[in-house]
């Protein structure tokens, strides 16, 4: 805060101390004793507290849980035949996905070699009425000669 070499002391502050004021404690005053039947209203119990004061108010009883439900066991048996039953379901369900992704599998395949055959035959359709449609004829050469519809020309 202040630096070392300064001479300086510390301010000295007036406290001021609050001191709350008590109450007084509370008169006790009986009430008038009325007669109830004790099963319909529950007991006024009052508490004196240790600065005097008295705090009334009814009893509360504390709250009974319910008992527990005895459930009857379950044999062995039971759970094992119910276990197979889930594990038999399970391998059904999962051959039944088997059996669906192989016929998917086989009708794509089936497709894929549909449109190679339709593709490759339109190719040879394409090579075949090109090479027919062109009124030169065709050409082959065979050692050296050249050979037009029948016509040697050398």
């Amino acid at each position: 805060m202040y630096p070392e070499n300064t001479p300086h002391a510390p301010v000295h502050r007036a406290v001021e101390v609050h001191r709350p004021t008590p109450y007084p404690p509370a008169a006790v005053t009986s009430a008038p004793v009325v007669p109830v039947q004790p099963s319909t209203v529950p007991a006024v119990a009052s508490v004196v507290l240790p600065d005097g004061r008295v705090v009334t108010g009814y009893a509360m009883s504390p709250v009974q849980p319910e008992p527990l439900v005895t459930k009857p066991p379950v044999s062995r048996a039971a759970v094992n035949v119910a276990l197979g039953g889930v594990g038999f379901l399970a391998v059904c369900g999962g051959l039944l996905l088997l059996t669906t992704f192989i016929a998917a599998l086989t009708a794509l395949v089936t497709q894929l070699i549909t449109l190679a055959a339709v593709i490759f035959g339109g190719w040879i359709a394409v090579q075949v009425f090109t090479a027919s449609g062109h009124r030169g004829g065709s050409t082959v050469n065979i050692r050296k000669a050249t050979f037009k519809r029948n016509h040697f020309h050398g």
